[in-house]
């Protein structure tokens, strides 16, 4: 049973990661990875019910037609976030009022880390911000994810993704000034 449970979860969580399944004869499941430049659109199948009340997006879809380093909402529970975005070239340099973490879901994204002299953000700020220019601080390191690499861009620090070719990751956040929600462009509706 819990061999079950646990290839049921991988499933979901593939799915949900923009992956495919493709059913096997034997009735099993073989996941089938997308990638920025070979991916398949998602969909949802709807069973007895009103497709309107379903909403999918795809984050290889919104790495393709977003700009570089522009963070758009792909997945929201209340404050909390998933944001889908580009890598290419060096980003501008962000920090954060709270852990967060990034998963490379294709590329490699080297990211830069900081810690920086005097906090950078009001102790009551939320979510990403843009911190401007490198600030002044020790360097703590740098993180270099390849696909299904996750990398913790800890609170208060300041930090930068840069990619050699385009690549697309997710962070783990909360919503803030430089989330993107853009509903409208990214969700499967009923007319669709």
């Amino acid at each position: 049973m819990r061999a079950a449970q646990h290839a049921s979860a991988a499933r979901h969580s593939a799915v949900a990661a923009g992956d495919e399944e493709t059913p096997l004869a034997g009735g099993g499941y073989t996941t089938v990875f997308g990638a920025l430049n070979d991916y398949r659109k998602g969909h949802i199948e709807i069973i007895d019910d009103d497709p309107k009340n379903y909403v999918f997006s795809n984050v290889f879809e919104i790495a393709e037609t977003c700009a570089p380093y522009e963070r758009v909402v792909a997945g929201k529970n209340f404050d909390y976030v998933i944001e889908a975005g580009r890598a290419e070239r060096d980003s501008p340099w962000f920090t954060n009022a709270h852990d967060e973490f990034v998963l490379c879901m294709d590329g490699e994204i080297e990211v830069r880390l900081i810690k920086p002299e005097a906090p950078l953000l009001a102790p009551d700020a939320r979510g990403a911000h843009l911190a401007g220019a490198a600030p002044a601080g020790a360097k703590m390191g740098r993180l270099v994810l390849r696909r299904g690499h996750q990398g913790l861009l800890p609170k208060g620090c300041a930090y930068q993704f840069s990619a050699a070719r385009p690549s697309v990751f997710t962070i783990q956040t909360v919503l803030g000034p430089v989330s993107v929600e853009k509903w409208a462009d990214i969700c499967i509706g009923g007319g669709q």
